[in-house]
């Protein structure tokens, strides 16, 4: 029964996040760069939202991509752009010091 609500109201399991970068997947990290040098998660790329769209050819369709930012609005909207855009493997990784904490 829960599980049927659940899926009526579109709540999904969370990602593994560790699982979706050993396939190759990346962290795309849409804070301005100044909020990026203050802290970010290794390995990750900065791309501040507003550059988003004149650098979707740098992003490999075929790879996971996990978004993340300072509280998670912004990454929604990347997440959302990337999407609309045919990027069909996208996560919102919300907060990047959360998603820190639940990667290895």
């Amino acid at each position: 029964m829960i599980a049927k609500l659940k899926e009526l109201l579109g709540i999904k399991p969370a990602p593994n996040y560790n699982e979706l970068l050993q396939e190759g997947g990346m962290i795309i990290d849409v804070r301005t760069k100044a909020e990026f040098s203050n802290g970010h998660i290794k390995g990750s790329k900065n791309i501040p939202l507003q550059a988003l769209p004149s650098n979707l050819n740098k992003l490999k369709k075929d790879k996971p991509i996990i978004t993340c930012c300072a509280s998670g609005m912004r990454s929604a909207s990347a997440k959302s752009m990337l999407k609309s855009n045919g990027f069909s493997n996208v996560y919102n990784g919300g907060s990047w010091a959360r998603l820190n904490s639940r990667i290895s």
